[in-house]
């Protein structure tokens, strides 16, 4: 331990840097977007402001936007129409995607916002809804100390390239395949 301990304080030395992160939380796993919502809730606790931008989901009733969107420090935007194979109507999953690309846009300029969180982003490149290279250039060109957290299956590579920290979400097991519904306060 006395080794172990060494070597951390060692590389906590060296970490000098500060910067806004951007943070990319992909897999197939649960708690993509938990893990975000729980780093909206740090910021919180810090005193500091968050945007959120849902951009598949489309509920009103989960159980994060009623305890976090209703935070006065919090600005929750749900941009979607719901999954995309429940709309089945290209065309206005596009319409719907720009619409809440240019949400997400407002507040990736908005310096006073510590921490953006745009959940389930990744859907909208791979299905071509979104110019990833657009996007990636947006996410860039944020305000310096603005941390961004990205949540979503299969990032594309352009956000897997310019992320700080990926993290896949590894999926082993999961209670809905044995017939089990969404439960609240956990699911929902």
């Amino acid at each position: 331990m006395t080794r172990k301990k060494a070597v951390v304080d060692a590389a906590i030395a060296r970490a000098g840097q500060d910067k806004g992160l951007l943070l990319m939380l992909t897999g197939n796993g649960k708690g993509k977007s938990s893990s975000a919502f729980g780093m909206v809730a740090r910021t919180l606790g810090y005193g500091l402001k968050a945007g959120v931008v849902q951009f598949i989901k489309s509920r009103r009733d989960t159980g994060e936007e009623k305890f976090l969107g209703g935070q006065p420090d919090v600005q929750w935007h749900v941009v979607g129409d719901g999954f995309t194979w429940e709309t089945q109507n290209r065309d206005a999953d596009i319409a719907t995607a720009q619409r809440g690309w240019a949400v997400a846009q407002g507040l990736l300029r908005d310096a006073s916002l510590h921490l953006v969180v745009l959940d389930e982003l990744t859907y909208l490149l791979n299905y071509g809804y979104l110019d990833a290279q657009q996007v990636c250039a947006d996410l860039a060109a944020r305000p310096a100390m603005q941390h961004v957290v990205v949540t979503g299956r299969a990032a594309p590579q352009c956000l897997l390239d310019i992320a700080d920290t990926v993290s896949e979400i590894q999926d082993t097991k999961h209670a809905f395949r044995a017939g089990v519904r969404a439960q609240p306060g956990i699911d929902l």
